[in-house]
């Protein structure tokens, strides 16, 4: 019996170091994305994404697996019926720090949950289901609508959104790249 215990944690730590090697080839950049038989993409912690049912652009998120839901920033919230449609008309700030660039939305309300934020409160939000896009990939995403004002990041990514598509990289940002910036001129 102790035989082939042996045997079997030896091939188990066989396993485990192929598997470590493995990771950081690819979360090095050096096989990033060459395995076809995972259908797994790498993201890193924060990454520019656009919402195109939206008509955002791009938009800083924040990728946060210990988040369940998805969230957006979003101001003068009002909900409406259109032809026996709930619907919600909202303003985002879509650049941090910026808020002279202002994107009005309107959208189909899917659903409204209780969400519990980081602090530990619970509030009643409205979530809509929207496109996501990053690089070549566009997906349909829940999202809830909350004021992240006083938050890093006017998006974040919660692991229900990449669950299946993406594997995060929590030490690196911007695999899809950065937008250029514009510079002021004198």
């Amino acid at each position: 019996m102790t035989g082939k215990f042996n045997w079997c944690r030896t091939e188990w730590r066989r396993d485990l170091q192929s598997f470590h090697i493995r990771m950081r080839k690819i979360l090095s950049g050096a096989e990033q994305n060459t395995n076809t038989d995972s259908p797994l993409i790498i993201i890193g912690w924060r990454e520019w994404l656009s919402l195109p049912d939206l008509g955002i652009p791009r938009i800083k998120a924040k990728i946060d697996t210990g988040a369940r839901s998805s969230s957006l920033h979003a101001y003068d919230i009002q909900r409406f019926e259109r032809d026996g449609c709930s619907l919600v008309r909202f303003k985002v700030h879509p650049i941090q720090h910026r808020e002279q660039v202002e994107v009005s939305c309107v959208a189909e309300v899917h659903d409204i949950r209780s969400v519990r934020s980081s602090s530990g409160q619970a509030t009643d939000r409205i979530v809509i289901q929207t496109m996501v896009s990053w690089l070549d990939q566009t997906w349909t995403i829940d999202l809830t609508l909350a004021d992240r004002s006083q938050m890093g990041f006017r998006m974040l990514v919660g692991r229900e959104a990449i669950r299946g598509r993406m594997l995060v990289e929590p030490g690196r940002s911007y695999f899809g790249g950065r937008p250029k910036r514009k510079h002021k001129s004198k």
